[in-house]
């Protein structure tokens, strides 16, 4: 581990705490009932989705620590010809100044990366795992035990229903990378674009002085869902970033439409699990962060692209959602998402 990703992982670990049931037989049994769940989760999404997948992912169930490392690790590997470049550019322009700079900005990005990460393993029920920390494409989905157990105790959930909707979510977006055999290449071409439009802009502290007093003329927020990493980008990367956030509230929508349909007809308790996880994510209590991080975005992705699965459902029926599995091209913008009628037209 290099020492900015040290840095990373040190400040992750302090913020992510430790649990009591870490470690213990209860997440060991958790982990057995979770291969037998992520089994069956697979087969009711692939009838569900008609998306078809080969068998089973691997099934990791994972402390908050493990979580942080794999998604560090992954990361590191996605982010660092971009540093490796900006480095390069700011030592290029100052000498050892430039130098400084390049050194000082990558424990910035690190703090922020261990601080957000951190954060993030208290919450995160399951992930699936796309880029593997080799950054190799990977295959997997990754439980958190402890959050899972935590969750499911505080909320009085049965584990058996609780643990297979959750699997149900994951398999989803499984189903949505690997059955449809364009998707996982198109959405890292997505992330390599915008890690590859992360160099320095000239005249960038003016133009966000600029469009910062815009904001405040025109009383928007200063800082909008987006975050700081949409306050700093660029024209090109604000682009990749709208066709990912389109691309995110596709597969968001679509994966909790499918999580909920499912579990409706099989939990007694589905309305509850539904409302309190809806309840979860848009806690106040971190709003100023999600907004910060640009996490309120990814909450976003879930209300925004749900009204539009369930909105082009209505108009054109379940089927109609195939022809977004065709090509790139039919993809919604983020501009359909949130007038569904507007892609229907272009694809129909």
């Amino acid at each position: 581990m290099t020492a900015p990703s040290a840095l990373a992982g040190r400040l992750a670990a302090r913020v992510a705490g430790s649990h009591p049931l870490a470690g213990t037989y209860v997440v060991d049994h958790l982990a057995a009932e979770m291969v037998d769940a992520t089994a069956r989760a697979s087969v009711m999404v692939a009838e569900a989705t008609r998306l078809e997948t080969p068998a089973a992912a691997e099934v990791n169930v994972v402390d908050r620590a493990e979580w942080v490392d794999r998604n560090l690790a992954a990361f590191s590997h996605m982010l660092e010809p971009a540093e490796r470049r900006i480095a390069e550019r700011l030592e290029a322009a100052g000498g050892a100044l430039g130098s400084a700079t390049a050194a000082l900005a990558r424990q910035i990005v690190s703090a922020e990366t261990g601080l957000l990460l951190g954060f993030l393993s208290r919450r995160v029920l399951g992930q699936y795992e796309l880029v593997l920390p080799t950054g190799d494409r990977g295959d997997s989905v990754a439980y958190v035990g402890v959050n899972l157990i935590d969750l499911e105790r505080r909320n009085q959930f049965r584990p058996s229903e609780f643990r297979l909707w959750v699997a149900l979510h994951e398999m989803t977006h499984r189903a949505q990378f690997v059955g449809v055999e364009w998707m996982a290449s198109y959405f890292l071409s997505l992330v390599e674009k915008l890690v590859s439009q992360a160099v320095p802009e000239p005249g960038r502290l003016a133009r966000i002085a600029k469009e910062l007093l815009d904001a405040r003329a025109d009383d928007r927020p200063l800082v909008d869902e987006t975050g700081l990493l949409g306050l700093f980008a660029s024209p090109q990367q604000r682009e990749t970033l709208d066709q990912v956030q389109a691309l995110m509230s596709l597969l968001e929508g679509h994966g909790h439409v499918v999580m909920d349909r499912i579990g409706a007809g099989l939990f007694r308790g589905h309305a509850r699990m539904s409302r309190l996880l809806k309840a979860r994510r848009s806690d106040p209590r971190t709003q100023l962060l999600f907004r910060l991080t640009g996490l309120e975005m990814k909450m976003r992705q879930y209300e925004m692209g749900e009204a539009f699965i369930l909105e082009v459902e209505r108009r054109a029926g379940w089927e109609a959602l195939d022809v977004a599995w065709t090509s790139p091209e039919a993809l919604p913008t983020l501009e359909e998402i949130a007038d569904p009628p507007r892609w229907l037209s272009r694809v129909a």
